[in-house]
C-alpha cells in the first residue's frame, strides 16, 4: 500500500522529519510537532499540535488512526483526549494531534518532537440493516463487568 504524504511546511524534511517507522517492526509511524517554538502544556490543558503534513490514503478501504506514544503517556502523562484520532480517507487537511496533559506538571513540546503515532488500517464499511430484532446471544445486553463473574 502506498501512502502519499504532502509537506505543508518548508520545515518538513529539513528541520522536522516526515512520518517514519522507528523500527522494522513498528506498526505506527512517528508524527512530529511542526511548531516554531516550544509549546508548554499545563496540567489538564488540551492543545492541537500541528504536524505540518497531510496524507492521501489510497481509497475508502483505509483509515489513518492517530495514537498516543506510550512512552509519553506513561512517563509524562501526555496523551490524546479523544483516545484515538481518526483520519478519514477523504480528508486532505493538515493532521493535527490533540494532546492533553493528565500529569500534575507542565510539559513542554519541542519543535520536531515525536508526539504521536499514525497507524494505517483497513476499513470494513458496514451495510446497515434497520431491524426490530437482534439475534440472541449468551451475553445478551450484559454490559460493564457482566462477563467477569
Amino acid at each position: 500500500m502506498k501512502l502519499k504524504i504532502k509537506a505543508l511546511s518548508e520545515k518538513i524534511g529539513r528541520d522536522i522529519p516526515y512520518p517514519f517507522y522507528a523500527t522494522e517492526g513498528s506498526a505506527g509511524m512517528d508524527l512530529a510537532a511542526c511548531i516554531d517554538t516550544p509549546l508548554t502544556v499545563k496540567p489538564g490543558e488540551r492543545v492541537a499540535v500541528p504536524t505540518g503534513i497531510a496524507v492521501g490514503l489510497p481509497s475508502s478501504e483505509y483509515v489513518g488512526l492517530v495514537f498516543a506514544r506510550s512512552s509519553l503517556g506513561l512517563k509524562k502523562g501526555i496523551t490524546l483526549p479523544n483516545a484515538v484520532g481518526v483520519i478519514d480517507s477523504d480528508y486532505r487537511g493538515e493532521i493535527l494531534v490533540a494532546i492533553t496533559n493528565i500529569s500534575r506538571e507542565d510539559y513542554t513540546i519541542n519543535p520536531g518532537e515525536r508526539i504521536a503515532q499514525l497507524v494505517i488500517m483497513p476499513v470494513c464499511v458496514a451495510q446497515i440493516e434497520i431491524t426490530n430484532e437482534l439475534e440472541h446471544t449468551q451475553r445478551g445486553g450484559g454490559g460493564f463487568g457482566s462477563t467477569g463473574k
